[in-house]
């Protein structure tokens, strides 16, 4: 902003110098010109008197394309000055600034200052009047609407106030100019130097705006004085010193009107900042300052920020029947915030924008180009600036150096101790040195195809339009080059010299070579590497190193723990791993190379395959070993981040290990240094007397929580009692202080394991730790805390209470409430009869709600009696008084958004408790009048703590909510409720107008019961164009006041004596003490160096872990994670954000894009991108250990599981993110290991483990397959040769390797548990630790842990190939309902039960075939995959439910063919499929549409991949197996092909389905239009018969087959699976390749089996759509018969517990934690539905018990009778 050179034409030098002062600014009193008479002086009111006349003739050709006049506003009725004459335009109106008129003192009372600290005596550089003129001046000149003025008028005065409070009021402005415009850190000096205008601007002036040349090279050779950045940055600063104070305002005041009104352009920082920057550039130009006629309201909005909006709307959505549908685009097909964004960093994207003339934008002059912004196409201007398309190669690009680090020395590892690989065939002496070490040396080779590969992936991803891709060539250019020095020399050695001393010179030198490339590879980041985008010096790099690579630095020690940590982590891995694994795979690679297996020969294929069966074998285990490797090195960080992590909290002083007595007896000497502010009282009071107030007023709040009873509080107070002198009175400390060490005074203080306990401890071992010190309430920054809610639960209705939901809940939420909660219940009652007899005391009996007034009277026993509806439901009367207290009570305990209120409006009572305690003249100043005094009290909780929650739905709320959003109102004044407002469109077909409004509980009603809007401000449109959350936050952020921020959850909860430390987290941000030095002065802006804090992070109690396994599962991950691994992240500077309860520093997230992000989809995990944004940014991020707020989580098993399937497909989705991909490429080694292993690390290697169990189960199928059919060499004890074993095959150092494989898979699964017991152990001792761990394995928590994996680690997979990924919202209820079977199969299979029997049925071949006791745990976990969701049912082992169950199930399989139904197995198999083949676009409009969601058609790339080749391969494999065991002589005789055989077992019954098809379809075809007028069910038994031929013919071809392997079980296992995987390849290639877009209704399902398919609604696609129907039928009905025999066993697994006795109460008290006397009731019937389940259960038991048999039959028939049945069949044997 250089602005030198001559004056522009216009010839206003001086006076309008934009860095003069205003001629004449008054320096007299303030206020003068408010007089009844007309204003004069330099500020007078430009508009005063003014007709609606067009200005001068400059500025009418400029405006006059709104086509109408310009009108102004008249004075507004809330005016102060109604008694001056109405000025044109806004008047200068009061209406901005709240008055708190205090009532009680008469009318002539003045109004009590709004902004205390900004007022006259303060030596304010201008007064709030002045202020306000600014704010409507601007509005005047560029049309911002009044409501959006007066809400960030107010939001500025807050902002000054609460600075001024703390430093002089001209630093306050000076600061917070720097912080928004023209500072060090300040965003928008950032991206004006990233972006080059510097030399925009200076070009301008030089030129005498004789239009713009093009910018870059041109300009550098004009002006090379210029071109210099640290001259630039000067002059800036010089002109940012010499700026007035009115000027400084005024800037700050335009930025927050831009920002205010702009909408979901928030999002997009740089583009606010270039708005800004033009209307910036036009406030100085002659023609805006002599434009006299108030611009139209609403101009801003219409023509800056509309367009944007629109452009961005319509990039996701789409218009159909006059309804916004989301467009079936992928993230790599939109332009998305980021893109619009990232336009605006770089000259050349400005150059892009061009108005609809074709000209460019900055061809016109600066102070021109914002007029010219409605004539801006934007279409033209914005372009993709990185792809994220869906696929596996984002894992490479961002984490290459993962890859290498690992694959690299694995490669060198294995190679130099492989050397049988590289010898010469046939030669019997080990390979040379030279050789050995040329083959080693090849792990460099693999470095650099890593590097080349992941080179060429980033072409993919970003576009090759600018100048990022010219270090990308000359990357792969000196890749190219390494790559020959590294893999050539072994070439030569390997063809033609492996013995001369020369080639082990070569050799030796390629070894060096590639080692050192490694290390390079693997330390440098791939941003870095020839051609630096991180730290280079060109211009060029400018902005992606301002935006994307500015992270904050780490202090010393940090720096060194962080390096110490990861080459401990590294340095024990390799180790390990290298003695462990390495050489444990010596032996078998050494007897395996070269086996060749003798006598074996297919039929068809020779002996090739068979005799290189062994070779298969090894290639599958060197893979096998490279997971297991990669597995090494979590375990390894998981142990040393949670040591040092632990040793972090004893050096904080945080673990239960510190004594008692340091802990309790020193808290009130604690709580009266680290929580009042007392530096700055004079000591006029004991500190005692200080402390007692503080700390009875949090026991006093426990007790009003019902958690402490009355003789508890009694003994925990501080008591007054006479002292020693005559007439003095002095404090008793309650003996809780002392208590612990005194042996005669153990008194109990708390109910035992109770939550006051809980919160006492850790506020007094919290405040152990070092924490910044408080500043007096008056000088403490003001904040705010920001709550979302969109359709959570606010207050529970009596109904929800103590209703059941279904027949399958069992228990009422009460009952379950009191049972989780029974202290506290009985606490409740208690009060309760204390009010109801305070009640009966009164008045005659009309006034009694609890009965007649002689109710004492009564007998004892009558009494108790009496009293029982209390213990059972708090109240006796239906009175609303008493009812709500029982709701409030429940409401309390469970996850409500009334909870998360009543818990965070504790700010507003800790900051009036220490207001109270530290200014004790304010409360002799009132003397007794306690109103007053509670009034002063408020009005400062008020200036300093704001409470705002952003109600989505409010004015959509149906009755109850919005009775439950008044009570909260009523409850609470203070609380604002942000609501979005529609107002229908003003014409036909046009669109509704959105608003942001604003309410209060001092909002007034208006005639129809809505409250009137503070603020009310139009939108550009929709808000919610995302997910919803972020769009939420983002249209209620201009409502926050203050410089902080609060994000929390509607789930979340805080208690007082947390809202206590409030100074101290707000210290943490550092900004407490500013220097008194102007940060744009000459020497002083060296003190405003340091990075700012952007966000404090603090810890999350759950308080559902004592509910029951799954809640304290839930618990326990997120203790290791956003405590444990915080703690240690944070120190070492790898923390983010993630979520709530953080702290923000508000406006360094505001002037960069918001508090979170909010593209559709890609940004699920919205949080977690703010905080990457923070960090790339230059923010630092911190993380209290002192501070905690309470948090729900989902409890039961599906919703535990959901939350997880949100978390692991927004890790997929965040995988795909521009964020990554910079973070990956460009973070030195430490930090970049630190993000990678604290964020996505954990799902790969969730991904890894699962991918870990699978391959591990091919390599012992193909073990198994040798073991079984080889002879296998025996060993003596000695480990020496038995002879006598001609032809044996030496394989026992394979089976040793086998059982170290499966003892280190085990010890990456149960690794996972040490973080949570030794986190226990630091915070509660030794004994809880074991006690929690106990419980935790005696539930089988690990069955949960397996199979949690297994979830993460699809959803991760399925949202990277499909996409998909949405807001789940997390169930916030609690588990006690029982899920049917039916329901649990449909929604688990795909993600795990499938894999999981496959899984099984290798098993029990590799059991069948190869024995080792070890594999005794891969049982248990694969179990786990199929049955967990089952054994976390509740009830799911209670005999009748089961049955009733198991009927539920056979209908669910057989419904859905006659009439459509919303919930069946087709529905089910249709829902599957979708993701592949997706929906028609066209609709027909039929009912059944409903049930589908919209899902986009996968692309050809990911279904090639996932759908046709990898299923493809896992046949391959398995075939290859069987034929294996095949292709040996049975008795002499060759046997058939194995190829034939097992291709007639598999497709066979695929041939018989279509077969039986045809007929069926000519059946129907012909005889369904005659039946189905008179036989309704005709459809129905054709489906049925489709259906049972089908399964039977399932059955019948798997009995072929075991007849065809005499009755041997392993083969027929193994035929089976071999079997399993061709089918799963076919269908899977019949739905990929062969299934156009499926319909959104099931009408051609139906058409299939009725026969009718006219007036179907299918229309022309009657014709085409039985074809394609025909082979969904194939497919469908193969998959129904296996789905049927699958559940079978699946609840064959599950009836074998039903054995058991008691086995309910059991299951019921390891599932909930609940003792089977406190244990929820069996549900009552009536006799009738009792009746009828009885009649159920005995006539479904025995059809269940005779399928079973059947089943058994099946498979112990043969088995019996193997000896006499002996058929033989000539053909049968051929095959």
């Amino acid at each position: 902003m250089a602005y030198q050179g001559p004056p522009p034409p216009g010839g206003f030098a001086s006076p309008q110098d934009p860095f003069a002062n205003p001629p004449g600014h008054p320096a007299g009193p303030a206020g003068a010109y408010y007089d009844d008479a007309p204003p004069t002086g330099p500020h007078a009111d430009p508009y005063y008197g003014r007709r609606d006349t067009l200005a001068s003739e400059g500025s009418a050709q400029e405006w006059d394309y709104y086509g109408r006049k310009p009108e102004g506003y008249g004075a507004s009725s809330e005016s102060l000055m109604n008694s001056a004459p109405p000025p044109r335009g806004y008047a200068p109106s009061g209406a901005s600034t709240p008055t708190y008129m205090d009532s009680s003192l008469g009318g002539n009372h003045r109004p009590r200052e709004p902004y205390p600290a900004w007022t006259a005596e303060h030596q304010i550089p201008m007064s709030k009047e002045e202020i306000e003129d600014v704010f409507i001046d601007l509005a005047n000149k560029f049309g911002f609407q009044r409501d959006s003025m007066r809400n960030l008028y107010d939001h500025l005065m807050i902002n000054l106030d609460s600075r001024a409070s703390r430093m002089s009021p001209m630093q306050a402005l000076t600061t917070l100019h720097a912080d928004y415009i023209g500072g060090e850190h300040a965003n928008y000096r950032k991206w004006y130097f990233a972006a080059q205008l510097d030399l925009d601007d200076a070009i301008g002036k030089s030129q005498n705006q004789a239009g713009l040349p093009k910018l870059g090279k041109g300009a550098a050779k004009k002006a090379p004085a210029e071109k210099s950045l640290d001259a630039a940055t000067n002059r800036w600063r010089q002109a940012m010193n010499n700026m007035s104070p009115y000027d400084r305002l005024r800037q700050i005041a335009l930025y927050l009107l831009c920002w205010g009104e702009a909408g979901n352009i928030r999002f997009m920082p740089e583009c606010l900042c270039f708005i800004f920057k033009c209307a910036d550039d036009y406030y100085r130009s002659p023609e805006c300052q002599n434009r006299v006629e108030a611009v139209p309201e609403g101009l801003y909005l219409r023509a800056v920020i509309k367009p944007l909006y629109r452009y961005y709307r319509d990039q996701g959505y789409e218009v159909v029947d006059g309804k916004f549908v989301k467009r079936e685009k992928d993230h790599d097909k939109t332009i998305g915030y980021d893109d619009i964004n990232q336009l605006f960093w770089y000259p050349e994207g400005i150059a892009r924008i061009t108005l609809t003339d074709k000209t460019r934008l900055v061809d016109v002059p600066p102070s021109q180009r914002f007029m010219k912004f409605d004539k801006i196409d934007w279409n033209r201007a914005f372009f993709k600036t990185f792809y994220e398309k869906r696929s596996f190669f984002h894992l490479l690009v961002d984490f290459n150096r993962i890859w290498i680090s690992h694959i690299a020395v694995y490669f060198f590892y294995t190679a130099w101790n492989s050397p049988n690989i590289y010898k010469p065939y046939g030669d019997t002496n080990p390979p040379t040195t030279a050789m050995q070490f040329s083959a080693t040396a090849l792990g460099g080779a693999v470095a650099t195809l890593i590097m080349i590969a992941a080179t060429l992936a980033e072409f993919f991803y970003i576009p090759t339009t600018w100048n990022n891709t010219s270090h990308l060539t000359r990357r792969l250019v000196f890749l190219l080059i390494i790559l020959a020095l590294t893999a050539g020399p072994t070439i030569y050695i390997g063809g033609w010299d492996r013995t001369s001393n020369v080639a082990l010179i070569i050799a030796i030198v390629q070894f060096a070579i590639a080692v050192l490339a490694t290390v390079l590879f693997a330390i440098m980041p791939s941003g870095r590497m020839f051609g630096d985008r991180v730290s280079g010096k060109s211009r060029k790099y400018a902005a992606s190193q301002t935006f994307t690579a500015s992270y904050p630095a780490i202090d010393k020690g940090g720096r060194v723990a962080s390096v110490l940590l990861w080459v401990l982590v590294f340095g024990c891995k390799f180790t390990e791993s290298y003695f462990f694994l390495t050489l444990s795979f010596r032996d078998p690679i050494a007897v395996m190379v070269g086996m060749k297996v003798q006598n074996c020969s297919d039929k068809l294929l020779g002996s090739g395959l068979c005799r290189n069966q062994a070779a298969f074998a090894l290639t599958v285990m060197y893979f096998m070993d490279l997971v297991l490797f990669f597995l090494d090195t979590y375990l390894w960080y998981v142990i040393w981040s949670t040591v040092f992590s632990i040793a972090r909290s004893f050096s904080l002083g945080l673990s239960i290990w510190t004594p008692w007595k340091d802990i309790f007896q020193r808290l009130p000497k604690r709580i009266y240094a680290k929580i009042l502010a007392t530096a700055d009282m004079e000591v006029k009071y004991k500190p005692k007397v200080l402390v007692s107030q503080v700390w009875n007023a949090i026991i006093i709040s426990m007790y009003r929580e019902h958690l402490l009873s009355i003789d508890h509080v009694q003994k925990l107070l501080y008591h007054q009692v006479p002292s020693d002198n005559e007439g003095k009175r002095t404090l008793r400390a309650p003996t809780f202080f002392i208590s612990q060490d005194d042996k005669g005074l153990n008194a109990e203080f708390f109910p035992p394991g109770s939550e006051a306990e809980r919160r006492i401890s850790f506020f007094a071992q919290s405040l152990t730790t070092a924490i910044p010190e408080p500043l007096p309430v008056d000088a403490m920054p003001t904040f705010t805390v920001l709550v979302p809610h969109y359709s959570e639960k606010i207050l529970l209705s009596l109904r929800e209470i103590i209703r059941e939901e279904d027949t399958n809940t069992r228990v009422t939420l009460l009952e379950y409430l009191k049972q989780l909660h029974p202290v506290e219940w009985d606490n409740f009652v208690k009060d309760t009869k204390i009010l109801a007899e305070e009640s009966s005391a009164f008045g005659p009996g009309a006034s009694y709600p609890f009965g007649g007034p002689n109710g004492s009277d009564e007998k004892e026993g009558s009494k108790k009696t009496d009293d029982l509806p209390f213990y059972c439901i708090g109240f006796k009367s239906a009175a609303p008084e008493y009812t709500l207290r029982t709701r409030i009570w429940a409401s309390l305990r469970a996850q409500t958004l009334y909870r998360t209120v009543s818990g965070f409006m504790n700010y507003s009572k800790a900051i009036k408790l220490l207001y109270r305690v530290e200014n004790p003249e304010v409360v002799q100043l009132f003397g007794g009048n306690t109103d007053k005094l509670e009034r002063e009290l408020e009005r400062m909780a008020r200036r300093k703590f704001k409470f705002v929650i952003s109600m989505q739905r409010y004015s959509k709320f149906n009755k109850e909510e919005q009775e439950n959003a008044e009570f909260l109102l009523r409850a609470y004044p203070d609380l604002q409720i942000a609501y979005i407002d529609e107002e229908p469109p003003r014409k036909e077909g046009g669109e509704a107008r959105m608003f942001s409004a604003l309410i209060d509980g001092h909002s007034e009603m208006m005639p129809n019961g809505k409250r009137r809007p503070k603020f009310r401000i139009e939108l550009p449109g929709n808000p919610i164009l995302g997910d919803g959350k972020s769009d939420n936050q983002n249209h209620a952020i201009v409502f926050y006041r203050g410089e902080y921020l609060q994000l929390i959850d509607a789930n979340q909860d805080n208690y007082l004596e947390e809202c206590l430390k409030i100074r101290n987290v707000l210290g943490e941000f550092e900004e407490f003490s500013v220097s008194a030095q102007s940060p744009y002065a000459q020497w002083g802006h060296a003190e405003f160096k340091k990075a700012p804090v952007a966000i404090v992070g603090a810890r999350e109690y759950i308080f559902s872990e004592n509910i029951g396994i799954l809640g304290d599962v839930a618990a326990g991950k997120e203790q290791t994670f956003g405590t444990l691994a915080a703690r240690a992240l944070s120190h070492i500077g790898g923390k983010l954000h993630y979520g709530h309860p953080d702290f923000l520093n508000a406006l360094f997230m505001t002037t960069r894009g918001g508090v979170s992000k909010a593209q559709k989809g890609l940004h699920l995990n919205e949080d977690i991108f703010a905080g990457m944004t923070a960090f790339s940014r230059g923010g630092r991020i911190k993380h209290t250990e002192y501070y905690q707020c309470g948090k729900g989580r989902d409890l039961g098993f599906g919703t535990i599981l959901n939350f997880q399937t949100k978390i692991g497909t927004g890790m997929g989705e965040q995988m795909l993110s521009r964020e990554y991909y910079y973070l990956g490429t460009q973070l030195p080694m430490d930090r970049f290991l630190t993000f990678y292993y604290g964020h996505g690390g954990f799902h790969v290697n969730n991904i890894l483990v699962i991918f870990s169990v699978r391959i591990f189960h091919v390599t012992l199928v193909y073990l198994g397959t040798l073991n079984k059919q080889l002879t296998i060499c025996r060993y003596n004890s000695n480990g020496e040769y038995n002879g006598g074993q001609p032809g044996c095959y030496n394989l026992s150092p394979v089976f040793d390797w086998i059982k170290r494989c499966i003892i280190s898979i085990f010890l990456v699964f149960f690794i996972a548990f040490l973080p949570l017991f030794l986190q226990e152990l630091t915070e509660r001792g030794t004994w809880r630790a074991l006690i929690r761990l106990g419980k935790h394995f005696l539930s089988l928590s690990p069955v949960f842990e397996v199979f949690s994996t297994q979830i993460y680690s699809h959803s991760i997979l399925t949202s990277l190939t499909f996409g998909g990924a949405r807001y789940i919202a997390t169930g916030r209820g609690f588990a006690t309902t029982r899920i049917s079977f039916a329901i649990l199969f449909s929604r688990f299979a795909g993600p795990s039960i499938y894999m999981g029997m496959r899984t099984l049925l290798m098993l029990l071949f590799v059991t069948m075939s190869v024995w080792i006791p070890h594999l005794i745990y891969f049982w248990i976990s694969v179990m786990a995959l199929t049955i967990a969701p089952f054994m976390f049912n509740p009830h799911q082992f209670s005999f009748s439910d089961f049955i009733i169950d198991y009927r539920e199930f056979l209908r669910w399989m057989s419904r859905g063919n006659s009439r459509s139904h919303a919930n069946s197995w087709i529905g089910y198999c249709r829902l599957s499929r979708t993701r592949i083949t997706g929906y028609k676009k066209k609709r027909l409009g039929h009912p059944s549409e409903k049930l589908s969601g919209d899902v986009a058609r996968a692309g050809w790339r990911t279904v090639l991949l996932s759908e046709i080749i990898w299923p493809l391969c896992m046949a391959v494999i398995m075939t290859v197996a069987y034929m294996f065991i095949k292709s040996f002589p049975v008795n002499g005789v060759q046997q058939g092909s194995a190829l034939i055989r097992i291709l007639i077992i598999a497709v066979g019954p695929i041939v018989l389905n279509a077969a039986v098809l045809i007929t069926l379809f000519l059946v129907s075809v012909f005889l369904g239009p005659m039946l189905n007028g008179c036989c309704p069910k005709f459809p129905a038994v054709i489906a049925a018969m489709a259906h049972c031929i089908a399964v039977v013919g399932l059955i019948a071809f798997f009995e072929f087959l075991w007849y065809l392997e005499h009755w041997s079980a392993a083969n027929t296992v193994m035929g089976v699976i071999a079997s399993i995987y061709i089918q799963r390849a076919i269908f899977k290639i019949l739905i990929s390749v062969f299934l156009t877009r499926e319909f959104k209704n099931d009408e051609s399902n139906r058409a299939w089996w009725s026969g009718r398919w006219w007036n179907t609604g299918l229309g022309s696609h009657a014709m085409s759509q039985p074809l394609r129907e025909f082979i969904v039928k194939i497919v469908e009905c193969s998959m129904f018969s296996a789905d049927l025999i699958l559940c079978h066993i699946l609840l064959i697994l599950l009836s074998v517990p039903l054995l058991i006795p008691y086995i309910d109460r059991l299951h019921s008290t390891a599932l909930f934690w609940l003792r089977p006397s406190r244990q929820i009731r069996p549900p009552i019937f009536s006799l009738r539905i009792r009746a009828q389940r009885r009649s159920i259960v005995l006539r479904y038991s025995l059809l269940y018990i005779l399928i079973v048999c059947g089943f058994a039959a099946l498979i112990v028939l043969p088995l019996v009778f193997e000896g006499s049945l002996d058929f033989t069949c000539t053909l049968c044997e051929s095959i």
